[in-house]
């Protein structure tokens, strides 16, 4: 796996990142998204309501994919000491 994340090309990293995070501010900026979930009859999960539960998701979304990119650049040797 290392070996394939290292013959990557740059801007294909930068681009799937780039199409998260791009997916994570359409998320949190566009608020029919939003407005749509926080409805009377919204569903609850784990007893949280959905509303609430879909701004822990994006937040989830945007910590996961900024350590998955710091793991890749780890392993591409690009990153910082």
């Amino acid at each position: 796996m290392t070996q394939f994340i290292k013959s990557l090309d740059r801007k294909v990293i930068n681009t799937t990142f780039g199409v998260v995070y791009g997916f994570a501010l359409l998320m949190a900026l566009f608020p029919p998204l939003y407005l749509s979930a926080s409805g009377v009859k919204s569903p609850v999960i784990f007893g949280i309501p959905w509303a609430v539960m879909y701004w822990i998701i994006n937040a989830a979304l945007v910590g996961v994919s900024l350590t998955a990119l710091y793991i890749v650049e780890n392993i591409r040797g690009e990153g910082d000491d």
